[in-house]
This record gives structure tokens, sequence and C-alpha cells, in this order.
């Protein structure tokens, strides 16, 4: 639905966006990540067609956004950066404007208008004009227009922007029905979006793309992931650190309490643990039957998505181990 090749952008002597490549496909929700001034938004801007890039190639639904622009964006949604609109429009005013330019009149037009109207819950404020509205409620009608002609793809560039808590979660949960038939791509600096909406996310940082994958794989990514935090009463620190170092796929144990014969641990694999690691909690609960430890804790880590995130994109590291 949306194939991106080779994409890059140039201001002047800067390099917004550099040799990016990547595929959106139907009843996908790809989540873009990356710190501020990374080409996330010039990226978006190029897909639709509002920026055109120094070199490589866009096409939606098959259409060239170069060569076919208004083919191409017949197809698409897009909620920009800050959700612009007309401030001296009213809400309703606005949404059968948004109808018109999509070409949608009469019963066909009034219908979109009512099936938004209930999506983003704006029935209290269609009479409002916009600059009169919160933030939130501005948000929803730029996103309300975004949907408005039922597109195939969706463009949303920060879509929880400003939101509170609730709102957040009601744009959340509409991004993933709709992420079902349609194909979705949305930035974001929230990470615990990606968690909860995304079927793959993908980190951007100084215009390259530097990790593309499910979340569950980034995840894995951590240096956290498959490490066991445990909580022992009955030992020493330094009995259980011995114990722990008999087991072959524990690389490290690092405690974190210890006092009152009570032990907080956390139990990292060791680089070489392949498939041992997925058994680690076992084992050391076997450990611990047999030294006659009481249990108040055991977890094993999925992997840290901000660790991973930060691990990639803070100046002067390098990315985690695995990272693409």
């Amino acid at each position: 639905m949306i194939k991106v090749e080779s994409l890059s952008k140039a201001f002047g002597d800067k390099r917004a966006v550099d040799d990016v490549s990547f595929e959106v496909r139907k009843g996908e929700v790809l989540g873009f990540l990356g710190p501020n001034g990374a080409g996330k938004s010039t990226t978006m801007r190029m897909i639709t067609g509002f920026y055109p890039p120094t070199s490589g190639k866009v096409s939606v639904c098959g259409f060239d956004v170069t060569e076919q622009p208004i083919a191409a964006k017949k197809t698409m949604g897009y909620l920009p950066e800050a959700a612009p609109s007309y401030q001296e429009m009213t809400v309703l005013s606005f949404l059968k404007f948004a109808a018109e330019m999509r070409g949608l009149r009469g019963d066909a037009q009034r219908s979109a208008i009512r099936r938004v109207v209930d999506t983003c819950h704006l029935d209290k404020v269609l009479g409002q004009t916009i600059d009169t509205l919160s933030k939130g409620f501005k948000h929803r009608t730029c996103l309300a227009q975004s949907i408005i002609h039922d597109p195939e793809v969706l463009v949303l560039d920060e879509p929880t922007d400003g939101l509170d808590p609730n709102q957040k979660h009601e744009v959340r949960t509409l991004i993933k029905r709709m992420g079902e038939t349609k194909a979705i791509i949305f930035s974001t600096h929230i990470l615990e979006e990606v968690e909860a909406v995304c079927s793959r996310a993908m980190i951007i940082d100084r215009g390259r793309v530097v990790a593309n994958g499910t979340p569950e794989e980034l995840k894995a990514m951590s240096t956290r992931a498959g490490a066991v935090l445990v909580t022992l009463q009955g030992a020493s620190a330094d009995t259980v650190r011995a114990r722990l170092s008999g087991i072959a796929a524990i690389g490290r144990v690092e405690i974190l309490n210890s006092q009152d014969g009570r032990v907080m641990l956390e139990a990292f694999p060791a680089a070489n643990a392949g498939a041992d690691r997925d058994a680690l909690a076992g084992r050391i609960a076997e450990l611990a039957i047999r030294e006659s430890w009481t249990i108040q804790q055991l977890k094993t880590e999925e992997g840290r998505l901000e660790e991973v995130f930060r691990s990639i994109t803070m100046p002067d590291t390098h990315p985690a181990k695995g990272a693409e």
C-alpha cells in the first residue's frame, strides 16, 4: 500500500532524509519513531506529496506520488503535524469543505460527515468555530477530515500530541481498529503507543532507518531481554550469587537489594545462552527449590523499548546488539 524506495531529501547542505526504504501493507500499523529532527515529518511529507523528494521514489496504492499525484492523494488521508485547519470556519463547515474537496456530494457527503462526527465524537461542537475549540477538539476535527473519504492509507503525524489521557486512549483505539483494514503510518514520541497500537515499528535517526521490526523484535534487542528478576527469602547474597554462577546460561548476576535474609537480584542471560534463555526462570526456580529458598518474585523481562531507542539514537553510542 505504501512503498518507499531510496528516499532522500536535502535542504541546502543538510540531508534531512538519507536513503530511506520501507513498505507498509494493508492491515499494518507502522509506528515511526525518532528523536526531534530525525527526519520523521519530512519523510511523511514526501509520502503525501507535500515535499518533492531530492531522490528516490514513493508509491501509494500503486500510484507514483510524483508522477501521479492526484491519483495517489485520492487514496490517502493525512493528519499533518500540529493539526492545521481554517480557524474561522465552524467544525461542520470545515468538514463539508473537506468532503467537497474529496469529491463527496449530496447523500454521500452527509453520510461521510455523520460517520466522522460519530467516530471522532464531534457532535457537541459542530456549530463552534475552530478557533474556540480546545486543543483536543481541534485535533479531533483535523483527524476527522483525514478520514472523511474513508481512505485506504492513513499518514498521521503525532496524532495524539496535546491530548489528555482519555483522548489519547480514544485515538489509539481508533487507529488500532482502522489498522485492521487500512495501511497506517504514524509518528510518535510515546513509546507505550507503539506497544499498544503498532504491528511494526521503525526507528529513524539523523535521516536514516536504524531499526525496523515488530515491537517484540525491537524489545528483544534490549540488554535486559531474557533477564530474570528474582526475590528470594532465606538466602544470603553471596550464596545466591555463587549458586547462580553455576548455571551456564547465566552471564552475570546483579544484586539489587539484600537484607534480613531477603535477596533481590537480576540474572542476565549469557551471550551464548541460545534456547536456554527461555528456560532461565525455570532453572532458577529449580535451584531455589533444591536450596530451600522461598521465591517471592520470579519474572522474566521482555526487554525495554525505551532502552533500545536510547541506545540507538543517543549521540556517541552504538546500536544495541542485533540492530539493523
